[in-house]
């Protein structure tokens, strides 16, 4: 396994690869690597003949320093597990490389940005963005894996790809979980026994959802009510936001739901000390079971972005 910590050899490595017919997968991370990434790397593996994957911490999709500082690393631990699943490449850039002295330029998304994570993070996307399209044009990759679990951040990348026109395709993975439902993440790292056992919340509250949507219930406010008494049922958990947008636009979904929609939860766990604690997000796409009979007919025509993905 090869570890570039330059844009200029990652580009040279990506024109000989190229050159030789080979197509290129990157899985971008933030390092901290668990299940979910290795996840991404089979994915990546079953759509390439190379896959390589890139850990950088990226400073500019952080709107608080203590955040940034208190984000998981174990350089060591993810270069071994890389090894591990068969990664060919890893990118592993220093921040001055991503962000050269006197850097100034950036890439923003307007519309799909402004809620969600987008309203209480109002830098997050900007950094994200950038970050990405960075990536993209240091890897020249022919396919690029980013997780399901945030979901507002890759309706964002699919979209920036298509008004740059990135030649590249974007792939959705799945969430993958915890036994007890919780989503992986590199921020459960931070969680402390107690709240852990709590954060499981999120998928109860998507499963209650869920449940009624699948005996009928068409009510936006009947839903989010379940999905708050749920929550609620964990001490430590505030509500960020527990929103139902459309799962292509993230625009808000018609009420009462007439098609698939998609539930997005984003839960802030205090710290028994006081300190801001831990915030963690889930979704799920919730599909009324007349919708969801439609949207396993596909003579009417091409699928959705969300029906391609994995």
């Amino acid at each position: 396994m090869r570890v570039i910590e330059t844009v200029r050899e990652l580009q040279s490595l990506a024109d000989a690869e190229r050159a030789a017919c080979r197509r290129i997968a990157l899985v971008p991370t933030m390092g901290a690597l668990h299940a979910g990434h290795v996840s991404l790397v089979g994915i990546a593996r079953s759509r390439a003949d190379r896959v390589w994957l890139s850990l950088f911490v990226n400073p500019t999709q952080f709107d608080e320093v203590s955040d940034l500082a208190r984000y998981p690393r174990s350089f060591a631990a993810d270069l071994a597990r890389c090894r591990e699943a068969g990664v060919d490449a890893v990118f592993a850039p220093a921040q001055g490389e991503m962000y050269p002295p006197g850097s100034q330029t950036w890439v923003e998304v307007a519309e799909l940005t402004r809620g969600l994570c987008g309203a209480s993070r109002p830098e997050h996307f900007r950094g994200v963005a950038t970050v990405v399209s960075k990536l993209l044009l240091a890897a020249k990759p022919h396919v690029a894996v980013f997780g399901e679990k945030d979901f507002q951040q890759l309706a964002m990348i699919r979209r920036l790809v298509r008004d740059l026109c990135f030649d590249v395709e974007i792939v959705g993975a799945p969430i993958v979980r915890e036994v007890d439902g919780l989503a992986l993440s590199s921020r459960n790292a931070n969680l402390d026994p107690e709240t852990r056992r709590q954060a499981p919340c999120l998928a109860r509250a998507l499963e209650a959802a869920e449940r009624a949507v699948a005996a009928g219930e068409r009510r936006c406010a009947q839903l989010l009510h379940l999905v708050a008494n749920e929550i609620g049922k964990a001490p430590r958990a505030e509500i960020d936001y527990a929103e139902l947008r459309d799962p292509e636009t993230l625009e808000a979904a018609p009420d009462p739901l007439a098609r698939p929609v998609l539930l997005a939860l984003a839960v802030r766990f205090c710290a028994p000390d006081g300190a801001s604690g831990v915030r963690l997000i889930d979704n799920r796409v919730l599909v009324p079971p007349r919708a969801a009979g439609a949207r396993g007919d596909r003579s009417a025509g091409p699928p959705t972005a969300l029906e391609e993905s994995p």
